[in-house]
């Protein structure tokens, strides 16, 4: 029998049949699991307030709790998410979540800042981990007809889950305290990893293309699950997998690609992890009220929610490369509006939702665009370490934020500063070469 054939007649008939209920179940726990990292992250943000009055921390001090775990995000990304392109999928999702509840549940103990910024450096680590693999689990579990949406459907739970944490924050940190938020995220992240343990298995694309121990029990299972014909051998294992997944990235085929988007997302994180780090803060310093200048934090995600969601219907008209440049161009002069005219409180929430509709919604067609970018077997590495150079970008901003801050330049300055970056993204994306993104 040839194998070969056989395996690629069976991923042909997944890519044009309707994706089955244990397809859509691997989708839901990725959103799922986005939106537990939206809560984990965002958390830090809204509690910023609480946190710096209690420890008498400068803005400086501040923007390095913000970028302990932008800093820790980035070990992740580059150090524990390529290993799921070896070890599986399902392996780094265990040993992520362990380090995010570890890091968040720990937080009801701590006494010091030092404490603190160790502590979300151990919980950017489960998340550096796991959103890249995510974003692969996403794709490798759809039809062909929903996978760019599915993809970005995934994103959107991160603004979901940053949604509920400002409702929960600004109920719970006034009325017990700022740790309470933090100990209820852990316990999230631990349900999340009783939930992976259960429920998750790596895709057939892994196991074909892999070929661990048991591969074929496990295909099995798998086609059993996904209400497909079972089949009595392996499928040829594809001689691409014989090169180092971090050598395929540089290869004639993907080279140029790889470095515009290095570019691309260390520009999008260095303004968009800014304006999610500090835009709570900058409300309240402006003189509302917590639970008011939460709400504005609330606003932002609502607009990357609906920005992310949107992304993918549009991108089925325009394609990837036309829409994220549209969404970038969009929030840089969004942003130019925002810090540079006088607003009433009704315009801020509007231009708010705005730059969250643009500036995250736009951001996030990164994680399709990987993801068609590089194929199954390099592409945990390539959205990886994509990321992982990215958030050198999301550990520079919210720290250079704080020192401009400190040195008293204006709203109208900061904002214009941090809306070029954005232009860089998108003229990044629209100039790649692969014809997989179009």
């Amino acid at each position: 029998m040839n194998k070969e054939p056989q395996y690629a007649a069976l991923k042909n008939l997944i890519d044009n049949k309707p994706m089955s209920g244990f397809q859509i179940l691997m989708v839901a726990i990725c959103f799922v699991l986005n939106m537990n990292d939206g809560i984990d992250v965002l958390i830090v943000s809204f509690s910023s307030a609480d946190i710096a009055a209690e420890m008498a921390l400068s803005k400086v001090q501040l923007g390095y709790i913000f970028s302990a775990g932008l800093a820790g995000m980035t070990i992740g990304a580059l150090g524990i998410a390529p290993m799921a392109d070896r070890l599986g999928r399902r392996k780094i999702f265990i040993v992520s979540l362990f380090l995010i509840s570890t890091g968040m549940l720990l937080v009801w103990f701590c006494d010091s800042y030092s404490q603190l910024l160790l502590l979300r450096l151990v919980t950017g680590l489960g998340i550096g981990g796991i959103l890249p693999a995510m974003a692969a689990t996403a794709s490798e579990f759809s039809n062909a007809k929903n996978r760019d949406f599915n993809v970005g459907l995934v994103q959107a739970g991160w603004p979901v889950g940053a949604i509920f944490t400002g409702l929960f924050c600004a109920y719970t940190i006034p009325e017990f305290g700022w740790r309470y938020a933090f100990l209820f995220a852990g316990i999230l992240s631990f349900l999340m990893l009783i939930a992976v343990v259960v429920f998750m298995t790596d895709s057939l694309d892994y196991l074909v293309k892999k070929q661990p121990e048991g591969a074929l029990e496990k295909m099995n299972s798998l086609l059993n699950k996904m209400k497909l014909a079972t089949i009595n051998v392996l499928p040829e294992k594809p001689l691409e997998t014989t090169e180092k997944p971090f050598k395929s990235l540089f290869t004639k085929e993907f080279k140029v690609d790889t470095f515009k988007l290095w570019v691309a997302v260390f520009f999008g994180f260095l303004t968009l992890y800014t304006i999610m780090s500090w835009v709570p803060n900058i409300a309240k310093e402006a003189g509302l009220p917590f639970q008011m200048a939460t709400y504005v934090g609330i606003a932002l995600n609502i607009g990357a929610a609906f920005g992310t969601i949107s992304l993918g219907i549009v991108a089925k008209k325009l394609g990837l490369r036309k829409t994220v440049f549209t969404y970038m161009l969009s929030a840089f002069v969004i942003m130019i509006i925002y810090g540079n005219v006088t607003l009433s409180p009704y315009l801020i929430f509007a231009l708010i939702f705005l730059i969250g509709i643009f500036v995250q919604g736009g951001f996030n067609g990164i994680y399709p665009t990987l993801a068609r970018v590089y194929p199954t077997e390099i592409r945990s590495t390539g959205v990886g370490f994509a990321v992982g150079i990215g958030r050198f970008g999301a550990i520079l901003g919210p720290t250079l934020f704080g020192l401009l801050s400190d040195q008293n330049l204006s709203i109208g300055a900061l904002f214009t500063i941090f809306s070029i970056p954005l232009v860089i993204m998108g003229i990044s994306v629209f100039s790649l070469k692969s014809n997989r993104i179009d």
